[in-house]
């Protein structure tokens, strides 16, 4: 039997993984960027050298044999550890680099990372970012994302969590609204009020609050309001039209407050379990993380950590 050098395997095998994902020729040789002539005669040698079908070919598809199917499928594993591999050693070397995948809440992203993210970008212009705004907790892993931003009180456990920044929830109306309809002194004064509210299933709405200077003690009040929704964002823009008192995280009343367009009622009092009290990073864990996703969590956490 003639003698296999198995170095010379490594092109014909690997080009057999790109077959198997696109279930093409023509796709397989337009992704290795190659003739599609070249790509039918690599597999056509290792199927000599293999001395088996590993591709059943017909006019109008591609599919593997059970013997191709077993060979793709434990090499799978170790192809994508040498691309972790060299990417992991490229990105040691040179400017930082990359594709960083990042899910953050609407409010937030809107408000707080956008009008800053450009600062980012210009310290490293080989970096890219893609940045889905949404408030579903995203599946990291299976979404295929490389960090998230998290306003919750649950973070998996399987996951890397790290603090970015504390987080204050505030009661606020516009100005229109409370010298129309007054200013509440006390939690208790609130069911008299047209409240604007976070939706949380079912119940009927009811907030608490304990006082700032001491929070031994709770005062739990029903509220209502003609108006709810799960964003922030839209509970603050009915607030800003004078809609009623709103209670949103700080993050989404920032802005309205220093313009002066929202006033914040009850300053004396504090919100309890109603949003949580801290912004995460959390990632999914691996061994070796990419440089440009560390390097963005660095830089997250150095403009936020004041808040």
């Amino acid at each position: 039997m003639k003698e296999i050098k198995t170095d010379a395997l490594w092109v014909h095998l690997h080009w057999l993984t790109v077959l198997a994902e696109l279930g093409s020729f023509t796709r397989a040789a337009e992704r290795l960027d190659v003739s599609k002539a070249a790509m039918s005669q690599k597999i056509k040698e290792l199927e000599e050298m293999a001395g088996v079908a590993l591709v059943l070919r017909t006019t109008r598809s591609v599919r593997l044999t059970s013997a191709g199917e077993k060979l793709v499928e434990e090499l799978r594993d170790p192809f994508a550890r040498i691309e972790q591999s060299f990417f992991s050693v490229r990105d040691e070397a040179g400017p930082v680099r990359g594709l960083v995948r990042v899910s953050a809440p609407v409010a937030f992203a809107r408000q707080q990372l956008v009008p800053i993210i450009g600062d980012f970008l210009r310290e490293y212009p080989q970096v890219r970012l893609q940045l889905d705004v949404t408030d579903r907790l995203v599946s990291l892993g299976s979404e295929g994302f490389d960090l998230a931003i998290r306003h919750s009180q649950q973070l998996p456990e399987t996951h890397v969590a790290l603090p970015l920044c504390e987080t204050h929830t505030l009661l606020v109306a516009s100005p229109a609204y409370l010298a129309e309809y007054g200013t509440p002194a006390t939690p208790q004064a609130l069911p008299q009020h047209n409240c604007l509210y976070y939706p949380r299933g079912l119940e009927s709405p009811q907030w608490r609050f304990c006082q700032r200077s001491d929070a031994s003690e709770t005062v739990q009040v029903r509220i209502q309001g003609n108006f709810a929704t799960n964003n922030s964002e839209s509970i603050r823009d009915a607030a800003l039209q004078g809609l009623g008192i709103a209670m949103l995280p700080d993050f989404s009343a920032r802005a309205a407050l220093a313009a002066g367009t929202l006033q914040q009622v009850l300053p004396q009092w504090q919100s309890v379990d109603a949003f949580a009290d801290r912004l995460w990073v959390v990632r999914p864990y691996a061994a070796q993380v990419p440089r440009a996703v560390t390097t963005f969590i660095h830089w997250l956490r150095a403009h936020f950590v004041d808040g």
